[in-house]
């Protein structure tokens, strides 16, 4: 468990407000919304591995959305009751950042789940080739 001082000095201030103090971005600012390179999605904070490009899809919400994580240990899912609402949060097993929520509105021929991540709480890293 790291503290607050070290998130602090290793994030951004809209890093930390995002994975640390489990805000949102606004939809469509995010770096991640439209990249289409192949590659992993990583935590910010801790570099896990949590989403394979394979898996990212267009989902017109305006925050990088995927299928599924690349392995389902990889993340942590709890109920949100903020804001008035009921939603399974997501957040990083390693660090537990906060990464977004996980809706029911996916692609039916995919699951049928909507990963949708903030990008201030992901690091892409390219794949070569």
């Amino acid at each position: 468990m790291k503290s607050d001082e070290y998130w602090k000095e290793k994030l951004t201030p809209e890093q930390y407000r995002i994975t640390r103090e489990k805000g949102t971005e606004a939809p469509f600012s995010g770096a991640y919304v439209d990249n289409k390179e192949s590659g992993d999605y990583k935590c910010i904070a801790c570099g896990h591995r949590l989403f394979s490009s394979d898996t990212k899809f267009d989902s017109g919400s305006g925050w990088p959305s995927f299928t599924n994580p690349m392995d389902q240990k990889n993340i942590v899912l709890s109920t949100d009751y903020s804001h008035g609402m009921v939603r399974e949060e997501v957040t990083c097993a390693s660090c537990g950042s906060h990464l977004g929520h996980v809706f029911d509105d996916g692609p039916v021929d995919k699951g049928g789940q909507r990963y949708c991540i903030n990008s201030c709480s992901l690091d892409f890293e390219k794949k070569d080739g």
